[in-house]
């Protein structure tokens, strides 16, 4: 099983390709920056589940993980405040700014800051990066592939609550993806909603509204929550709606072939809403393996999908992607 190490670059990575592949348009400064060190963060990922298993039988190699783990903390940091940038940025360019002297700072004094900043940060991360990698080879590290078993934990786990009287703005996009949902594509038995967004930007939020509203409540006859993340296995997930579905399962009912029939036949014929929150695969092979199992339901159907990539949204999507651009400077200002 992996160890934190191995958490911790996985989830860097992750970002890494976000950026790189989905939004460096918005600082292309720092695109030749964020793809070095992602080759780099990509070398020592290859041999971390070997290093975290021999660790406890060799003290140098523990120090060595050690100071790996600090770095990455650090490079998380830096990681964290590019996705705050491509989000001013995208506030900015939709909703304009609330003076010209403001639209003057973000686009000359600020933004060059923040570019020399944090390109400084970066070249910092990827040359001790770099003398890490040097190091590893006195180690004796060879590469591993993580156990296909391995489930990924993320410490933002979401269920299908919220609160409205708490949430500021998302009312437009909400009635949005409602109206989506109770007029689908009539062609269609089970239409594909994804709502694409960078992380944080209320992705989560606006599948919750929209999920809990009363006349989607009423509209479809079965509701179901499930959370993806990174590990994309068809027959976990398939226990997870079934679950959701008040299916009880036997614990020995492990085989897809027993899975996909409870399935198709707890389904069939109703008009169901899933929700798939926060999906990371980009395997259409495998998409289309779960999507099979999900189209004996009534017309009507839907599946809304929330995810950080446009490639997820192009593969599992049957109407257009409806993109989050973020909160109106009227409600950011309340926020």
């Amino acid at each position: 099983m992996a160890g934190f190490a191995s958490t911790i670059a996985k989830n860097i990575l992750g970002k890494l390709g976000y950026l790189v592949h989905e939004e460096l348009r918005l600082v292309l400064d720092i695109k030749s920056k964020l793809t070095d060190l992602q080759g780099t963060m990509t070398t020592i990922n290859a041999v971390l589940l070997d290093a975290e298993e021999k660790q406890s039988s060799n003290h140098a190699l523990s120090i060595w993980l050690r100071l790996l783990k600090d770095i990455f903390y650090d490079c998380e940091d830096v990681l964290d405040g590019v996705e705050c940038e491509v989000l001013r940025k995208q506030v900015v360019r939709t909703h304009g700014c609330s003076s010209k002297e403001v639209c003057d700072y973000f686009s000359c004094c600020s933004a060059l800051a923040f570019r020399f900043q944090l390109g400084h940060k970066i070249k910092n991360i990827r040359e001790r990066l770099d003398n890490i990698v040097a190091d590893k080879n006195k180690f004796n590290l060879v590469e591993r592939i993580e156990d296909r078993h391995v489930v990924y934990v993320r410490k933002d786990m979401s269920h299908s609550f919220v609160r409205p009287s708490e949430v500021i703005g998302w009312e437009n996009d909400k009635k949005k993806i409602i109206q989506l949902l109770l007029h689908p594509d009539a062609s269609r038995n089970v239409n594909v909603i994804p709502i694409v967004g960078i992380g944080g930007m209320g992705k989560t939020t606006i599948a919750k509204l929209a999920y809990d509203y009363k006349l989607v409540a009423k509209h479809f006859e079965l509701r179901i929550w499930v959370c993806v993340y990174e590990d994309f296995d068809v027959i976990r997930l398939i226990r997870e709606i079934l679950a959701e579905s008040g299916v009880r399962i036997d614990e020995k009912l492990s085989t897809l072939n027993e899975l996909q029939t409870k399935l198709r036949e707890k389904l069939k014929k109703k008009r169901f809403l899933l929700v798939l929150d926060d999906i990371w695969n980009e395997d259409l092979k495998k998409w289309i393996e779960l999507r099979d199992l999900l189209l004996d339901g009534s017309k009507g159907s839907g599946i809304l999908v929330t995810t950080r990539g446009n490639k997820v949204a192009s593969i599992m999507g049957t109407v257009s992607t409806y993109y989050l651009k973020g909160l109106s400077e009227k409600d950011c200002m309340s926020l």
